[in-house]
């Protein structure tokens, strides 16, 4: 009995443990079933660009089929600096054939990025509109040409790959990352661009910028304070030193003035008491003249020494507002009258000469403009930038040297420093037109030059370029891109390291 009870229950155990098997089976092939019209029914996803005047638009999408809902990942870059839009009330319309769908988002999903959800209500060609309201100005991005198909199978139909980037030379830089560094993406120009002659130039005050002081008398010299320094900052009118020549025998200043202040004073009681008697004819009208005339000249003598003498000695002033640049003198030294003591300069106004080679001579009569280069911190302006205009060219070299003078002047809005040298590109006029791009974009391995050309917004193919001549601001561009390729003017470096780091997937979207 017992054995048979046990039979039972071995037979019940595998028809259970058959019958759970065939369930799980069934399950599985459901699952299955159900992941793979998952994976039909999920389509992928098509990207659009857009560019206004304010704006950069990189999105995407879910291809839009008719009757199904379709996100669109919005990204908004402000083009004056690559920031993305942090705030602000965007709407997207789908309008196809007269019908509009629309959705309004008042705030982002995240800073720059804007989640929107559109339900096609007819197929066809359409157009994507994204009205933008932001710090009280309203912008809008359109994006043309966007198909709604009426059915998967049509979608299917007119699924077209195209010329999708290539992976291989290319590398993914997200919006999120460009917009955390000083990045920035542009098209190429196509301007005028001729012989550029590099060279450098020395930095001086131009002339009637500076002024240099010299004593009026032989004496000591005596400071006025002991912050006279060069680089000192002097008002018009500053006391700077006093020639004082009280221990010396000969052109004693206090024996000077005392003698002109005496003479001064006796002929001026002499003119006023004559100009009394000539009333009552006890003096001549010559005697009268005569007095007067040592009286004037004799004011004249003294006051002239008042002014710029005391009984200390001559007082040297400054003649203008500027600086020191040059003090030729120390305290107690023995000068002589006419020898320089210090040199004022206000520095508003600088004089670059620059020299030139003899081969580039038949280049000067084109020059029209130059752009200018620091040498300690690599900033480049431009001649309109610093105020500044070509002032002559040399016709001769000088006697020591055999390269061409080129003068300029310039406004010093820069930091200027007299003395010390720029390097300089002098720009000539042409009518040849050129491809340039900023010296910023351009990367160089080994001799060879490249630029980061922009496939998407995201993805960006590595290009090799044959560069030609540099203004210090842009470079011309032989061959190897054209007018309408837009290229990463700032950050190019930065997307070379992600470049680095392994090339991504470039449809494998974001993941938010």
């Amino acid at each position: 009995m017992k054995s048979k009870f046990l039979w039972m229950a071995v037979i019940a155990f595998m028809f259970f443990s058959c019958h759970q098997s065939q369930s799980s089976h069934s399950e599985e092939a459901e699952q299955d079933h159900e992941h793979e019209a998952a994976e039909e029914h999920e389509h992928e996803k098509v990207q659009f660009t857009a560019y206004t005047a304010n704006f950069e638009l990189f999105a995407e999408a879910d291809a839009m089929v008719l009757g199904e809902s379709a996100n669109i990942l919005a990204h908004f870059t402000f083009l004056e600096n690559f920031k993305p839009l942090e705030s602000g009330k965007v709407t997207a319309k789908l309008i196809v054939n007269g019908k509009t769908v629309s959705q309004t988002l008042n705030e982002p999903l995240r800073k720059g990025i804007y989640s929107f959800s559109l339900d096609p209500t007819v197929s066809g060609e359409g157009k994507l509109y994204f009205e933008i309201e932001t710090g009280g100005d309203q912008f809008e991005v359109i994006v043309p040409d966007v198909d709604v198909f009426a059915s998967d199978e049509e979608l299917e139909e007119h699924h077209d790959h195209g010329d999708e980037p290539s992976a291989v030379n290319a590398t993914v830089f997200t919006k999120e990352q460009s917009w955390k560094i000083d990045f920035e993406t542009a098209l190429p120009r196509e301007q005028a661009f001729g012989p550029v002659i590099k060279t450098v130039a020395k930095i001086e005050s131009a002339p009637g910028e500076e002024e240099i002081i010299a004593a009026k008398a032989a004496g000591l010299v005596l400071f006025s304070n002991s912050n006279l320094v060069e680089g000192k900052t002097v008002s018009n009118g500053e006391k700077l030193f006093t020639i004082s020549s009280s221990e010396m025998a000969e052109n004693n200043f206090a024996v000077q003035l005392a003698e002109a202040k005496s003479n001064y004073e006796t002929s001026k009681a002499n003119y006023e008491r004559k100009s009394e008697l000539v009333k009552d004819r006890l003096v001549s009208e010559q005697e009268l003249l005569n007095a007067k005339n040592a009286y004037e000249t004799s004011k004249a003598v003294y006051e002239n020494l008042s002014k710029n003498f005391n009984e200390s000695g001559q007082m040297v002033k400054s003649k203008m507002n500027g600086f020191v640049k040059q003090i030729f003198v120390s305290n107690g030294q023995y000068v002589a009258a006419g020898q320089p003591l210090v040199s004022i300069t206000q520095n508003n106004k600088l004089l670059l000469t620059a020299q030139v080679q003899q081969k580039y001579l038949p280049l000067l009569p084109e020059v029209n403009t130059a752009n200018i280069s620091t040498m300690h911190d690599d900033l480049t302006f431009t001649l309109d930038e610093l105020n500044g205009k070509i002032l002559s060219f040399g016709k001769s070299a000088p006697d020591d040297s055999y390269l061409f003078p080129v003068n300029i002047e310039i406004a010093n809005h820069a930091g200027f420093a007299p003395g010390t040298f720029v390097e300089i590109f002098l720009k000539t006029l042409t009518n040849s037109k050129a491809i340039t791009v900023p010296n910023g974009a351009l990367l160089e391995e080994q001799g060879i030059y490249y630029v980061f050309v922009q496939q998407t917004p995201e993805m960006f193919e590595k290009r090799e370029v044959k560069i030609g001549g540099t203004d210090g601001l842009q470079t011309e561009v032989i061959s190897g891109l054209s007018a309408d390729e837009r290229i990463v003017t700032h950050g190019a470096m930065q997307v070379k390291l992600a470049k680095a780091t392994g090339t991504l997937d470039a449809h494998a979207g974001h993941v938010h």
